[in-house]
């Protein structure tokens, strides 16, 4: 019997796959206490809220029942890592960090275990390279694209003329807050607009020097990479001194109502970026009231439908559903393991027919991952922030980055991980013969597998 399980195992890592569980597992990394909790509580909510919307009205994911695991990080990269370790083991199918610096750490670890990674414009830029970052996917857009979005948007103020404009970026002082900064750089140079960096270190309560120096320099426009209370600090000070709202433009992840409506009617004006629709008027709320809501299985303290990360949460929960579907159509089997939700995202395509049959019509941009792109189209909207209303509205359409120069810096910047951390570059074209091969194929292939598993099972007992 011994032996017979140590060939099975044996046949196992041979395969290069994991035994299967009962649930399809999604841990959920997430923060309720501290600084950052007013972010991470809507997101986590949006995230679990359409989960258990799959498993009451559809019986779960191809028949399988889908589990959610919460772990608590407080957005310390530390107990981010504790979180990974200690749910790693219950079958998680794909880890969203919510936090740059938990990202960096788990990205080898990621590698090692073969555990995908989804960091949903946030994380490393340049794991959008899928030949270098085989397990990390940064879909529909990353901060590059970000930083680009907000020039781009000011350049379409200016009638494509930002020469001699001064812009000034507030950020939160960490791995998160610096990754627009090469970019911004590269474009002052192609569009000769001058770039000041203002650093705003955590949890970002303090911000009287920095915004002084707003006042005294007199930058024409700002832009802002915060988080949690940083975002309202930031909000509040500009509006202390009178800052134009209309010239103050946030990346998505400082863009939500909590961010806002603390400042009160001073805000009014205030633009962040944003990839995807926002509000509740999308069918799919419509069945979350009927399976979700109104049976009293809101996550939390069900207040937070329709809000920017609660929809921003909801949205990576869809993608990671339309993964495992994609997942279990190119294997053939209900019960998937982690490496085979890696091939559903690298195969993954989102139309706006899926949007349209999901109950999110218009709700984001059309995209296709593919071996060789992580990372998708990498294209953003402007929100406008109506104090009176109380309401984002969308001022833009979702909108090309500059590939060109985040081309560039995404190819230079994967080499030199890949070169530091003796990572091979995959062959693309070898790599994708799984995902176009027909599901009779597959199936074919994987039964002369099983056949060959059998008679080593057979040669195993007569031994």
């Amino acid at each position: 019997m011994k032996l017979k399980t140590l060939t099975a195992m044996a046949l196992v890592a041979a395969m290069g796959t994991t035994p299967a569980f009962a649930d399809l597992v999604f841990p959920s990394l997430s923060y309720r206490t501290g600084p950052y909790a007013a972010n991470g509580i809507p997101f986590a909510d949006g995230y679990e809220d359409y989960f258990k919307l799959i498993n009451a009205r559809d019986g779960g994911i191809g028949g399988e029942a889908v589990k959610v695991i919460e772990c608590e990080t407080g957005y310390n990269t530390e107990k981010g890592v504790e979180c990974y370790e200690s749910t790693k083991g219950e079958g998680a199918l794909v880890y969203q960090p919510l936090s740059t610096g938990i990202t960096y750490q788990l990205i080898p670890k990621s590698a090692a275990d073969g555990i995908p990674l989804h960091t949903m414009g946030y994380g490393r830029t340049s794991a959008a390279n899928g030949k270098i970052f085989n397990t990390v996917f940064n879909y529909p857009a990353n901060y590059w694209n970000g930083a680009s979005a907000v020039v781009n948007h000011l350049l379409a103020e200016n009638d494509g003329d930002i020469k001699g404009k001064t812009l000034a970026l507030v950020y939160h002082n960490s791995a998160y807050g610096k990754e627009p900064i090469r970019t911004l750089e590269e474009l002052s140079k192609k569009h000769g607009f001058k770039l000041d960096l203002l650093p705003v270190d955590h949890p970002g309560q303090e911000q009287k020097s920095q915004w002084l120096q707003i006042r005294r320099t007199k930058p024409d426009y700002v832009t802002m990479w915060g988080w949690g209370v940083m975002n309202a600090t930031a909000i509040q000070e500009a509006a202390n001194i009178r800052y134009p709202m209309e010239n103050f433009i946030g990346v998505w992840w400082s863009g939500s109502e909590n961010d806002v409506k603390p400042v009160g009617a001073k805000a009014d004006g205030y633009k962040a970026l944003n990839f995807h629709g926002v509000g509740d008027d999308f069918p799919i709320y419509d069945d979350l009231e009927k399976h979700v809501y109104s049976k009293g299985n809101a996550t939390g303290a069900g207040d937070q439908k329709g809000t920017v990360l609660y929809n921003r949460g909801m949205y990576a929960a869809m993608l990671a559903v339309e993964a495992v579907k994609k997942a279990q159509e190119i294997h053939g089997v209900a019960d998937i393991t982690p490496q085979q939700m890696r091939d559903g995202m690298e195969a993954l395509e989102i139309t706006e027919a899926t949007m349209k049959e999901l109950g999110l019509p218009n709700f984001g941009p059309s995209f296709k991952v593919s071996c060789e792109n992580h990372g998708g189209p990498g294209l953003a909207s402007v929100n406008q922030w109506d104090a009176k209303a109380g309401k984002w509205n969308q001022i833009s359409d979702y909108s090309e980055t500059d590939m060109d120069v985040i081309g560039g810096l995404i190819d230079e910047d994967s080499s030199a991980y890949a070169k530091e951390n003796s990572v091979a570059m995959r062959d693309c074209a070898s790599s994708s013969m799984v995902a176009k091969m027909s599901r009779e194929e597959i199936a074919a292939e994987l039964k002369a597998i099983n056949a060959r598993i059998q008679e080593l099972m057979k040669a195993a007992e007569a031994l």
